[in-house]
């Protein structure tokens, strides 16, 4: 019998194109947000989300072709959330048991960085640029004394009665909370990412050129038991402080937020609201600390993130939307914040 065709690593495009260089590589971390998973409340299938996956693919690979290598951090909020009400849904149903958060996140980095990286591998072939693409299952230390583990503030899964819910405090030592007369909800601790479990795995593919797709959703928290045995933890990290943190440590020349607003806005939602094309780190800081400006648990920590990055060294970071990214590269739109 003849040997099939493999299609793996020998797929290569047909017609080879170059992709630009400069004599010194140029590496951005771009952090994707929820609009590049799912587009709105009608549109959250697995086929939407492979969909709005790759239209961002389409915009990531403008980058790649004008000569950015890329490492790619993206959310995964909402997929955690289904993971959770599917598994309460069979627990209480079928009497299946329930699946731990730190493997709820490792399923969704799994999930999305399959869908991510075949939808941008399968645009790089379509262009004849022959790069690859790969997942990488991200681990991120967490310190067991970050003061998020006395207040745990992050709600995750599905509503529940007062009854229920304080069964589940009780038996299963959740922290529990109402919300506005919706229901009661689980909440855990968001704890600051302290290291990169996977650095070195995640610096020697970007050193082959390779596309590294990695801290997905924050990366899996996980603790130091002692002894350097390491245990997933019941929390969720920002992913875009976790795609700081990356961008920091692989010594990144750009770190880019791609999320659902062209810009960033000073005053948001008043009506002296002004959108800003530049800020310096100077800037950014000041606006933070007068605390009007960026919304708590949305704008707000990304330019925190930034902030963390440009103190770090980093000297350029963008925040748009996925489908203005390239302009944003040629400083048409985006807003920018830099060093000095």
């Amino acid at each position: 019998m003849p040997a099939k065709k493999k299609v793996g690593t020998n797929r290569k495009p047909e017609t080879k194109k170059s992709v630009k260089r400069t004599t010194k590589r140029k590496l951005a971390v771009v952090a994707i947000g929820g609009n590049s998973l799912i587009k709105d409340a009608e549109h959250q299938t697995v086929e939407d989300q492979h969909e709005a996956l790759r239209e961002t693919a389409h915009h990531i690979a403008d980058m790649i072709a004008e000569g950015w290598d890329v490492a790619i951090g993206h959310g995964n909020g909402p997929q955690v959330g289904f993971i959770l009400r599917r598994s309460e849904i069979a627990a209480k149903v079928e009497g299946m048991h329930e699946v731990p958060l730190d493997v709820c996140g490792a399923d969704t980095q799994g999930a999305i960085g399959y869908e991510l990286q075949q939808a941008l591998q399968n645009e790089l072939y379509h262009r004849g640029i022959d790069k690859r693409c790969v997942t990488i299952i991200t681990q991120v230390l967490v310190d067991r004394k970050d003061p998020a583990f006395k207040n745990p503030s992050k709600p995750i899964g599905g509503f529940m009665d007062k009854t229920e819910a304080m069964r589940r405090k009780r038996a299963m030592g959740w922290s529990v909370v109402e919300d506005a007369g919706r229901g009661w909800r689980r909440v855990v601790p968001s704890p600051l990412p302290q290291e990169i479990v996977e650095l070195e795995t995640i610096e020697a593919v970007l050193r082959r050129g390779v596309v590294v797709i990695a801290v997905g959703g924050g990366g899996i928290p996980v603790v130091d038991m002692g002894g350097h045995e390491l245990r997933g933890t019941a929390a969720v990290i920002d992913k875009d402080f976790a795609s700081s943190l990356l961008a920091r440590e692989v010594k990144a020349d750009l770190f880019l937020i791609a999320t659902s607003i062209e810009k960033v806005a000073l005053n948001f939602g008043r009506p002296d609201q002004r959108w800003v094309d530049k800020m310096t780190l100077e800037e950014a800081k000041h606006y933070l600390a007068e605390g009007t400006h960026f919304a708590d648990g949305s704008m707000e920590p990304k330019i925190q993130a930034v902030v963390g990055f440009l103190e770090a060294g980093g000297k350029h970071a963008i925040i748009t939307t996925p489908e203005n990214i390239g302009r944003a590269l040629r400083g048409e739109t985006g807003t920018h914040v830099v060093s000095t």
